[in-house]
């Protein structure tokens, strides 16, 4: 049993891109050092509420971005404003109820913090339903504003830069509700290194410029790079650090086609990896999907960035954001990709200018802020849930708070789930006491 008074910090994380983990442990990682004393449990929510078929939700996810980007893309839009459409969304519950009351009846938490939308849309059923009244804060991993972050058992919304908090308040939300503190990146992203002992650490040569390429945790543009180096010589000769995060069947792949190319240039192939802020210190530029977390980080490095044929909805506002910034250039296809690289290889007076205004943006102790943030919330008192009997009509339902869930919800719905309207009253069976 924990101590009266102590701080006890639930983050509810989910496994739809590596973002939101990201985001989970740079505020895990703020607490252990400027609350040490808090207690940190980070749970990812998908996997909790359904331990059989998150793994089907993530994959369903994935083959969606990548083989119908045009479908997300439009339900994403289509769910953008508070609509007819993003209501019932908001209304469809794929969670179990029990199994978030349990969560919380465990650790009992002072404060619950949010990466995933479908775990505040979780939270702020339960809060709505008298529940819960635990605080609950709402972390935003991108640069874009949309419906399915927003929820009324919301107390508190952390965003990543001022203009999208002044989106949340235009979009109705209390200005006292919403934090502007930086999207939360871990410590050692932003510090300064040695950029010539990096070099000797990983293998590289300091003679020659260097060009990091991600794709998020799964690698999705190797690829496309892989092409380039295949295709042509016509870049000035650089090295390709090529990380291909958990895809180990991309890795494999392209050590094979590796094997094949003349060494015009020089390649470093790896999978996912602790020391990504090593590697954007020893970099010149990144070629990178402008997932929120990812761009937040180069941010904080200062590292100039070419953003590459991102994903209709989020990924093309966070590009349109960074390129706004002066701080990334974008390319919707390989030729400009090639053109791209060519204009920042050959141009350093380019990199400086962006290196200069992403240090002019740059989320400065973005997790620090974002803690502090959460710890005042957690001041004003709250509390959390001791006996609770609740009817659930299925063993799977859930609040679906990203608009490519509504696969998961057809997966869930397929194996005999009941898809569920919220009640607009308090349940009958529920016997709530203050924390």
């Amino acid at each position: 049993m924990c101590a009266r008074g102590q701080q006890r910090i639930l983050v509810l994380t989910g496994t739809l891109g590596e973002g939101h983990n990201q985001a989970a442990r740079a505020i895990a990682e703020a607490a252990a050092g400027a609350a040490p004393d808090a207690e940190v449990r980070v749970v990812d929510y998908m996997k909790w509420t359904h331990p059989k078929l998150h793994s089907v939700s993530r994959f369903c996810y994935m083959q969606g971005i990548k083989g119908l980007p045009l479908v997300y893309g439009y339900l994403y839009r289509a769910t953008r404003e508070e609509n007819r459409l993003s209501s019932l969304f908001k209304q469809l519950r794929t969670f179990r109820t029990q199994r978030m009351l349990q969560l919380l009846e465990e650790m009992q938490p002072t404060v619950v913090v949010s990466t995933f939308p479908a775990a505040a849309a979780a939270m702020s059923y339960l809060k709505q339903n008298w529940l819960t009244s635990v605080p609950s804060v709402t972390v935003l991993t991108d640069y874009a504003r949309h419906s399915y972050w927003i929820h009324p058992g919301t107390d508190r919304y952390i965003v990543g830069a001022e203009p999208l908090r002044q989106a949340l308040i235009a979009q109705g939300v209390s200005p006292g509700r919403v934090v502007a503190t930086g999207i939360p990146v871990r410590s050692q992203f932003g510090k300064a290194y040695d950029r010539k002992a990096l070099c000797r650490k990983h293998g590289l040569d300091e003679s020659l410029p260097a060009i990091l390429v991600m794709g998020g945790g799964d690698g999705l543009i190797g690829r496309s790079i892989m092409r380039l180096l295949e295709e042509s010589s016509v870049l000035p000769r650089a090295q390709f650090i090529i990380v291909c995060g958990h895809n180990d069947r991309l890795r494999r792949q392209l050590q094979e086609r590796l094997a094949g190319i003349e060494g015009h240039h020089r390649v470093l192939l790896t999978g996912y990896v602790p020391y990504v802020h090593e590697l954007m210190a020893a970099a010149d530029v990144m070629v990178t999907k402008p997932g929120g977390l990812t761009v937040s980080e180069a941010l904080s490095q200062e590292l100039p960035m070419i953003l590459f044929k991102p994903i209709p909805g989020q990924e093309q506002e966070n590009s349109a954001y960074l390129a706004g910034l002066g701080a990334a250039l974008e390319a919707g296809s390989r030729n400009e990709l090639l053109e791209r690289l060519r204009q920042v290889l050959a141009h350093s007076s380019l990199r400086a200018r962006l290196r200069r205004n992403a240090a002019r943006h740059k989320p400065v102790e973005g997790a620090r802020r974002a803690l502090q943030a959460i710890l005042e919330l957690h001041a004003t008192g709250g509390g959390a849930v001791v006996q609770v009997q609740v009817a659930v009509a299925s063993p799977a339902a859930a609040v679906v708070g990203d608009a490519v869930t509504v696969a998961a919800a057809a997966v869930a719905a397929a194996s005999g789930a009941a898809v569920l309207r919220a009640p607009r009253s308090q349940p009958e069976t529920a016997n709530v006491l203050p924390f």
